[in-house]
């Protein structure tokens, strides 16, 4: 039988590690777009990142969800919630909504 303690504690554990995964794995693109985007050699800054944010994901994966697909379900879940957390947090601030100069719209 399953101790739902145990059971319960293994799911929050995996639950954040998916986070802290998708916090790496977002985050690091992140910076990655902001820094190569301006660097002389953008290439390398895309691949290498892909790779090695690539590998800590999936070793992350690996570990937790080693041979258990419910922790490995809700690993991937943690890592979806990461993801929108991510995005909600690098989003730059909306520009206020300034009304047009009086005159000629600017369509016309």
């Amino acid at each position: 039988m399953i101790d739902s303690g145990s059971w319960a504690l293994g799911g929050a554990v995996a639950l954040l590690a998916g986070g802290t995964l998708g916090v790496i794995f977002f985050g690091g693109l992140w910076l990655t777009v902001r820094h190569g985007a301006s660097s002389p050699t953008p290439a390398r800054w895309f691949m290498g990142s892909l790779f090695v944010r690539t590998a800590i994901v999936l070793l992350g994966f690996y570990v937790i969800g080693a041979s258990q697909p419910a922790r490995l379900g809700i690993c991937m879940l943690g890592f979806l919630l990461a993801r929108a957390i991510v995005v909600r947090a690098t989003q730059p601030a909306a520009a206020p909504i300034t009304p047009p100069a009086s005159g000629a719209p600017p369509c016309a």
